[in-house]
């Protein structure tokens, strides 16, 4: 499972950067700015990396054609791969009805 995560991390980093410069239409460095620091092409590369072997971690591919195919599809599309993971911050609490949410709303009458 390890040499999996490996791969899936070093083809995930790569199509980040390759999806990087298909957006920006050129590789841009990072840089600091007076307000925030731009991260550029590291921004991608972290987050196809991650968007891989999270990937493959949660699917567990069964053959090496397999691993390199989702390692690829995750790496390119890695904002849209993390936003599909659900990560659950909050408990489950029952719905409250629509009726007892608001008090100062009253229901038409008949």
């Amino acid at each position: 499972m390890t040499a999996q995560i490996l791969v899936a991390s070093i083809i995930g980093g790569l199509m980040g950067i390759v999806s990087h410069m298909n957006k920006r239409g050129r590789l841009e460095k990072p840089r600091m700015t007076k307000r925030f620091i731009y991260l550029g092409f590291y921004e991608d590369l972290v987050i196809g990396t991650i968007a891989a072997i999270m990937l493959v971690i949660s699917s567990e591919p069964q053959s090496s054609l397999q691993l390199i195919l989702l390692s690829i599809i995750a790496g390119y599309s890695g904002e849209a791969v993390l936003r599909s993971f659900t990560f659950s911050t909050q408990q489950d609490q029952p719905e409250v009805p629509s009726s007892k949410k608001c008090p100062s709303h009253k229901p038409p009458l008949p």
